[in-house]
């Protein structure tokens, strides 16, 4: 028999008892997915504005809003649109709300997307360093932090480094983050980066 007692710290009894913790956070996620939503249908109507300019199955790639509960170990929403995840490669652009960090949005592109759009994207560098973007040096894609291990600011670096961090990899990932304490502005800021960002695809 096992003497050992699995003890509560006074901090985890405090939140076990209190149901009311766990409603509130489902509340706010609730709140984050209607952002979302909201955000989604003027992501639609801004690339459709852009249909002369981008290719069809961009146009006509779905919005879809997933969520889940343990991104290093807390909750998070995501929307991608457009999104197309296919072997010929990845053409995305990701806006995420990750709990206790930040909203972000990303485009992500590899492959054939990456090949035809690489050179708008160091022709566009300095408009993207003035707006605040990151840009990914890590090798794993599918991470979201802005730990220095995966992104840097491209305020740190000059347009040479840049350009060859973007010839190196096999994808693309460039991003910008807004602190949660923005919410009332959040949807605003991330729409008008979307449409910065389509912007440079669709020229």
């Amino acid at each position: 028999m096992n003497e050992a007692k699995i003890r509560l710290s006074q901090k985890e009894m405090e939140l076990v008892i209190n149901a009311q913790f766990i409603l509130t956070k489902n509340g706010i996620l609730e709140k984050v997915k209607d952002l979302l939503a909201s955000l989604q249908v003027q992501q639609q109507h801004y690339l459709q504005s852009q249909s002369g300019k981008l290719a069809d199955n961009i146009l006509q790639s779905s919005p879809k809003i997933s969520k889940g509960e343990n991104y290093n170990g807390l909750p998070y929403l995501i929307l991608d649109f457009p999104r197309i995840f296919s072997p010929a490669g990845i053409y995305a652009i990701r806006t995420m709300f990750w709990w206790g960090n930040f909203f972000s949005i990303t485009l992500h592109l590899s492959k054939e997307y990456k090949n035809q759009h690489e050179y708008k994207l160091v022709a566009t560098f300095k408009s993207l360093q003035e707006k605040g973007f990151y840009c990914c040096i890590n090798e794993d894609e599918w991470e979201h932090h802005f730990q220095e291990t995966n992104y840097k600011p491209l305020a740190t670096l000059g347009n040479n480094d840049f350009e060859n961090i973007l010839r190196q990899k096999e994808f693309i990932k460039l991003a910008n983050k807004i602190p949660l304490q923005q919410w009332d502005d959040a949807e605003e800021i991330l729409l008008t980066s979307f449409k910065e960002l389509i912007k440079i695809l669709a020229d």
